[in-house]
């Protein structure tokens, strides 16, 4: 008996070296995506100015990017749960090179349009691919683990891709750039053709899953309470990005100290994501994602009483463990509640209401701001934050 384990040791080792390498392949291969792709929304906005545009037409590009995350995302979902993730990943990489290439070849506005558009429609079928992939790897441990490694990968990719990007258009110019982004998506394809043979079987999408629709998921009170939880959570994301520089304004910070301040944000998220595994081990999910939002909240509400840098150094690091936990935490509880065979197709409920909440909610808080000022909008933020983590409480708890 322990001869036979001792000879099935080498297998699992070897299994397991095979998985690991093959996930931080793949993690790296996404890494050049993201990064192409975050370059190109500051990319496509300074080239639309330099071509003459208005501030209108600019927001208008901006939000053709998201035209095909909000149509598209449950029915990409369908897709992966139906042929798999490596088909959708293939041709992602093919649409997102594509569209960074239109406006190097014709570089007018109209065509940033059309590459914008195209390239928000790449991206939902290869992010979603590349979620349900990702996940798929190991059991609900490693899965944690994977999905932390990601959420790095994604904070690492939005700090290079407009810094590279910056670069770039100082010292080549704007369509160049272009270009050069569009290599990096071709060199992650090619890497992607090799990558195949280490994608175990079993890691990917499910062929065969129950019908249902929409309803039938938001019908399922566990993995309904993770969707709008995650709303939350981005809507907490971004009334932070908006309104935090014109707070900082507002109490006669320089733009570099706001930028100080933003930086302390973004660095306590890349900290609490490191120790995400180590956090869900301990205490669980749920947990995990109440005292996240909890956070938030209490944190949000003591930001208008905060004038000075210190002060707000301290508040944007801890609103930064609260708010960064949410987002990656949140994709693990919708594949782990999701429908056997629909695990895609939840990831994509999930991510198109994101995107919904990217639209509306600024609008909304922005209306909100205007007529109250900017203490309504952190106090209404707080509310939003303690009133999600106390219904995510009762949801888990039932």
């Amino acid at each position: 008996m322990l001869a036979l384990e001792w000879r099935s040791f080498p297998r699992a080792a070897a299994l397991f070296v095979a998985v690991s390498m093959a996930i931080y392949l793949i993690l790296f291969l996404g890494l050049l995506m993201w990064m192409s792709f975050m370059g190109s929304r500051v990319l496509m906005s300074l080239h639309a100015l330099e071509l003459g545009a208005s501030a209108a037409a600019v927001g208008i590009l901006i939000a053709l990017y998201g035209l095909g995350p909000l149509v598209l995302s449950v029915y990409s979902g369908k897709v992966v749960d139906r042929v798999g993730s490596y088909r959708p990943i293939f041709f992602g990489l093919i649409g997102i090179a594509a569209g960074l290439a239109i406006p190097w070849l014709f570089p007018v506005f109209a065509a940033l349009c059309i590459a914008a558009l195209l390239l928000g429609i790449a991206f939902v079928f290869l992010n979603i691919a590349m979620q349900n992939l990702v996940i798929s790897f190991g059991d609900a441990e490693a899965r944690t683990r994977n999905v932390s490694l990601q959420s790095l990968a994604i904070s690492l990719a939005a700090l290079l891709g407009p810094l590279l990007v910056g670069i770039s258009i100082d010292h080549r110019g704007h369509v160049p750039t272009f270009l050069y982004l569009a290599l990096v998506v071709v060199c992650a394809w090619i890497g992607w053709i090799f990558c195949r043979r280490l994608v175990p079987r079993q890691a990917r999408g499910a062929k065969h899953g129950v019908g249902g629709g929409v309803r039938n998921l938001l019908a399922q009170p566990r993995l309904r309470n993770v969707i709008v939880t995650s709303a939350l959570v981005v809507a907490g994301v971004d009334l932070y990005t908006f309104y935090m520089p014109i707070y900082g304004h507002a109490v006669g910070l320089s733009a570099t100290m706001i930028g100080v301040v933003l930086a302390a944000h973004a660095a306590a998220t890349f900290v609490v994501r490191v120790f995400l595994p180590l956090l869900v081990r301990r205490w669980e999910e749920d947990r995990v994602m109440t005292a996240s939002m909890l956070l938030a909240g209490a944190t949000f509400l003591l930001f208008p009483f905060a004038e000075r840098v210190t002060s707000l150094l301290l508040l944007s690091f801890v609103l930064g463990l609260g708010l960064g936990v949410g987002q990656p935490l949140s994709v693990i509880m919708a594949y782990n509640r999701a429908p056997a065979g629909r695990t895609g197709e939840a990831l994509g409920l999930r991510f198109s209401l994101v995107n919904l909440t990217h639209m509306i909610i600024p609008l909304v808080f922005g209306t909100i701001g205007s007529a109250l000022g900017l203490v309504t909008v952190f106090l209404a933020n707080s509310a939003l934050m303690l009133g999600g983590g106390y219904v995510h409480y009762r949801g888990a708890k039932k």
